[in-house]
C-alpha cells in the first residue's frame, strides 16, 4: 500500500495575474480504438524522402533488409512504408484492376505488392502502403463492378469533384450515400489485407475528405487485420478531434523535405525542422493513446546528406520524442552514417518518445524553446532548445515555472552523463540549433507532484477517462471529478509558480470552463495558456479559490459518489470544498 503524506496547500499555490482564454472548440470524439499504436507512436521508415518517385520492389526490400541488419529494428523501428509511385499510371491517372482498384506498376513491382510485403515480413517487420481519397477516373471510364455487389463505379463516383492526387492525378470524389460506396472501399481494404499490409497512409486529405477517412477507417476495421491508418498532410487543427477519432496518426504540417538539391539530398534543412516547434505546441493536446500528432519523417541517418548539423539532428529527434510523435525515418538505410545511427539507437531518447505523453511548451522566448513532461514514475523530461542556428546561448530555466520543487538529479539523455543536482533553476549552454535534453528525477519525494484529496470523501481529484473500451484518452474539455485514489497520471498534479495546477504529465491545466466566473461552472482539463481561469490559491482552511472568480473548487452537490463532478461555487468552508495535498 502507498503511503501518502498530507501537506498544506497554502505554500504551493501562488496568485498571479493572467490573460484571457481563447474561444473553445466543440467537445471531442473518442480516439481511434483499432488496437494499433494504443500506447505509443509508431516507429519505422518511409520511402518518400529518399526514394521519392523511384521506388522499386528491389529498393524497398533492400531498405527493409538494412533496417534489420543495421540493428535499428531491434530498437523499435518496425514499419517499412511504401509511399507514392507504386501504382501504374496512364494519361487518365491510376490504372485499375477489374474492380476499380489501383494496380502495381509491373515494371517496378513485377511480383506485385504482396511479394514485397512478404519479404518485409520475412525480416520481422511490418509493411505499409499509400493511397489517396476517391475513385480513379479509369474505374469510372470502364464502369468497373464493385467486388461482391451488383453496383459499379459510375454509380458511386462524383465526377464534379476532383480529389487530390499529387502525381498520378485523375481521382474523382465518391458519393458515400450511394449504394456500393462503402463496399468499394471495403474491397480495397480487403485486398490490402490479403497482401499483408499493416499500415495505410491516405495522402491529400483535407476537411472535405472526412467521409473518405470515415469509410477507410471502417473498411480497415472490417478486414479483421490490425492496420494502422495515417492521414496526410497539413491537416486542419480545427478538425483535430475528428482525425483523432478515425486514425492512428495525422500529419500536422507540410513536407519536411527541402527539395533544395539536384536529387534526394539534402533531405531537409533547418527551417523545415525549426518550423515544427509551433506545430508541436499547438497540436500537443490532441496526441495520445491510439492516435499521434505526426510532424513528418525523421531526416537523421545519412550524415551531412541529412541537411542538418549534428546539433540540429539531435534537435529533431529530441523535439519529435518530447512530442511523442511517430519516428518514421526518411533516410537511405543502405548507407547509414555511424554517428547518426548512434543517435537513432539512443534508447533513453526513444523512451522519451514512447512514454506516450506529448510534451507541453512552457517557454517560447527569443531563441529559447522549452518543452517538458512528467512520466508516471515521477521522472521529468525537459528539452531546452536554442533556435539560433548561428550561435550558442546559455539559458536558465526556473523549475518552479515548470511545476517542480526541491532538488533534482539531472542526466543528459544524449550523452548519458550525470549533470549533478539542480535546485530552483536548470542552466544549460546550448549549441547553435541544438538542445539540452535531460531527465530530472526528484532527489526526494515527488518534486512537488501529488494528488488533491477531498476532505469529505477521501477521494482524489481525477481527470475522467473517455476512451472506454480501450486506453484512456484525454482531450481539451474532459471533465474533472472525484475518484478513488489510484496514483494514475490523471490524478497527479504539479503546482507551478504561476499558480497553475498541471496534470496529465504536467501538460494540461485545471481550468474553469470557457473563462466563466459563475457559481456552478464546471472545472475541466484544458491546455495551459496563462489564463486567469487557470490560476488558483488556497485559504488557510484548505479551500482552493479560483483567482478569476473568487469561488471555490467544489464537489457538486457535496456528493461523495465516485465520479461526482467538480465545479466552482461560493466558498462555504465545508468539507466538499476542502482539499489536502498527498505526496506519493
Amino acid at each position: 500500500m502507498r503511503r501518502r503524506p498530507l501537506i498544506a496547500l497554502a505554500a504551493l499555490l501562488i496568485i498571479t495575474a493572467g490573460t484571457s482564454l481563447a474561444a473553445r472548440q466543440a467537445p471531442p470524439a473518442l480516439a481511434e480504438n483499432n488496437g494499433v499504436a494504443a500506447t505509443a507512436p509508431l516507429m519505422g521508415w518511409s520511402s518518400w524522402s529518399f526514394l521519392r518517385s523511384g521506388p522499386t520492389a528491389a529498393g524497398i526490400e533492400a531498405q527493409a533488409d538494412a533496417l534489420k541488419s543495421s540493428g535499428l529494428s531491434s530498437h523499435g523501428y518496425s514499419y517499412v512504408n511504401l509511399d507514392d509511385f507504386w501504382m501504374a499510371c496512364n494519361s487518365n491517372g491510376p490504372e485499375v484492376d477489374a474492380n476499380g482498384r489501383w494496380i502495381a506498376n509491373p515494371a517496378t513491382f513485377p511480383g506485385g505488392i504482396a511479394a514485397v510485403a512478404s519479404h518485409v515480413h520475412g525480416d520481422g517487420l511490418k509493411f505499409g502502403i499509400y493511397v489517396t481519397p476517391g475513385i480513379p477516373q479509369n474505374a469510372v471510364l470502364a464502369n468497373t463492378p464493385i467486388a461482391g455487389t451488383s453496383d459499379a463505379a459510375d454509380g458511386i463516383a462524383n465526377t464534379s469533384v476532383t480529389e487530390t492526387n499529387y502525381n498520378c492525378k485523375h481521382m474523382y470524389g465518391i458519393n458515400y450515400s450511394a449504394a456500393g460506396a462503402q463496399a468499394y472501399i471495403n474491397s480495397w481494404a480487403d485486398e490490402f489485407a490479403s497482401w499483408g499490409v499493416d499500415y495505410v497512409k491516405i495522402d491529400g486529405v483535407g476537411a472535405g475528405d472526412i467521409p473518405d477517412v470515415q469509410a477507410w477507417s471502417a473498411a480497415l476495421a472490417q478486414t479483421g487485420r490490425p492496420i494502422a491508418l495515417e492521414l496526410s498532410n497539413s491537416l486542419a487543427i480545427s478538425d483535430a478531434t475528428t482525425w483523432s477519432s478515425l486514425a492512428n496518426g495525422w500529419r500536422t504540417t507540410g513536407d519536411i523535405e527541402c527539395y533544395c538539391g539536384s536529387g534526394s539530398y539534402p533531405l531537409t534543412d533547418w527551417s523545415n525542422v525549426s518550423s515544427r516547434f509551433s506545430a508541436a505546441a499547438s497540436w500537443q493536446p490532441y496526441g495520445g493513446p491510439g492516435g499521434w500528432n505526426d510532424y513528418d519523417s525523421v531526416e537523421v541517418g545519412n550524415g551531412t546528406n541529412d541537411g542538418l548539423t549534428a546539433p540540429e539532428r539531435q534537435t529533431q529527434l529530441s523535439l519529435w520524442s518530447l512530442a511523442s510523435a511517430p519516428l518514421i525515418l526518411g533516410t537511405d538505410l543502405t548507407h547509414l552514417d555511424a554517428a547518426d545511427v548512434a543517435l537513432l539507437e539512443n534508447n533513453a531518447v526513444i523512451a522519451v518518445d514512447q512514454d506516450g505523453i506529448p510534451a507541453d511548451r512552457v517557454i517560447s522566448s527569443g531563441n529559447e524553446q522549452v518543452f517538458d513532461k512528467r512520466q508516471q514514475n515521477g521522472t521529468w523530461y525537459i528539452g531546452v532548445f536554442n533556435t539560433d542556428a548561428s550561435a550558442s546561448h546559455t539559458f536558465s530555466v526556473s523549475l518552479a515555472q515548470l511545476g517542480i520543487s526541491g532538488a533534482l538529479n539531472v542526466t543528459d539523455l544524449w550523452s548519458g552523463r550525470s549533470l549533478g543536482t539542480a535546485t530552483g533553476t536548470y542552466t544549460a549552454t546550448v549549441p547553435a540549433g541544438g538542445v539540452s535534453l535531460i531527465s530530472a528525477t526528484p532527489a526526494a519525494g515527488t518534486g512537488g507532484t501529488g494528488e488533491l484529496v477531498s476532505a469529505q470523501s477521501g477521494q482524489c481529484l481525477d481527470t475522467r477517462g473517455s476512451g472506454t473500451p480501450g486506453p484512456y484518452v484525454y482531450f481539451p474539455g474532459t471533465a474533472e471529478q472525484i475518484w478513488p485514489c489510484s496514483g494514475g497520471i490523471n490524478q497527479e498534479l504539479s503546482v507551478t509558480s504561476a499558480g497553475e495546477l498541471r496534470t496529465m504529465g504536467a501538460t494540461e491545466c485545471l481550468d474553469v470552463y470557457n473563462n466563466q466566473a459563475a457559481a456552478g461552472t464546471k472545472v475541466e482539463l484544458w491546455p495551459c495558456n496563462g489564463g486567469a481561469n487557470q490560476k488558483w490559491t488556497v485559504e488557510s482552511n484548505g479551500t482552493i479559490v479560483g483567482q478569476q472568480s473568487g469561488l471555490c473548487l467544489d464537489v457538486q452537490g457535496a456528493s461523495t459518489a465516485q465520479g461526482a463532478a467538480l465545479d466552482i461555487y461560493t466558498c462555504t468552508g465545508q468539507a466538499n470544498q476542502r482539499w489536502s495535498w498527498a505526496l506519493r
